[in-house]
């Protein structure tokens, strides 16, 4: 009878590639991590992920954005009218440029490039029509200027403290 024997060196080899092949196909499968939008109340921050976003690539269309924006606020947080909030991005949004969109309009004419600014939060719940405003759904909006387009949405709710 004859068996054919492997030595211990090339068994630990293909032990090696196997484990290394199992571990490509694990990180496959997985999906890369959207970049972190954070609202941060003065000690108290929610971070949240996008609600809209394709690696950095045009969301499309006018309805495809309006739909990112009446999407589900990610996180809800709690605000007086004079506290300031603070609001943090990855590099990676200030990069192309960010703004703000509040109920789904846009609220500054130009994006900001800055990974941190401060705002009043009364000037979040200004209303046009003198009806007190106790909640609104803010959103963060990457912008691209290479494309021309918005590339990602996260999602806010600021709610007036009672």
């Amino acid at each position: 009878m004859t068996v054919a024997f492997i030595s211990a060196r090339a068994r630990r080899a293909g032990v090696a590639l196997g484990a290394v092949s199992a571990g490509l196909l694990v990180l496959s499968a997985c999906d890369k991590p959207t970049p972190i939008a954070t609202v941060t109340i003065g000690t108290d921050s929610v971070h949240s992920e996008a609600a809209c976003y394709q690696d950095g690539k045009s969301l499309g269309s006018q309805p495809t954005l309006q739909k990112c924006l009446n999407d589900s606020p990610g996180k809800t947080v709690s605000v007086s009218l004079d506290d300031p909030i603070h609001f943090g991005v990855d590099p990676s949004i200030a990069h192309n440029g960010w703004t703000f969109y509040v109920e789904g309009q846009r609220a500054e004419a130009q994006p900001n490039k800055d990974t941190y600014r401060t705002i009043q939060a009364g000037q979040f719940f200004a209303s046009q029509t003198g009806t007190p405003v106790r909640a609104v759904n803010l959103s963060i909006v990457e912008t691209s200027d290479k494309e021309k387009a918005v590339v990602g949405v996260w999602n806010f709710e600021l709610k007036q403290k009672s």
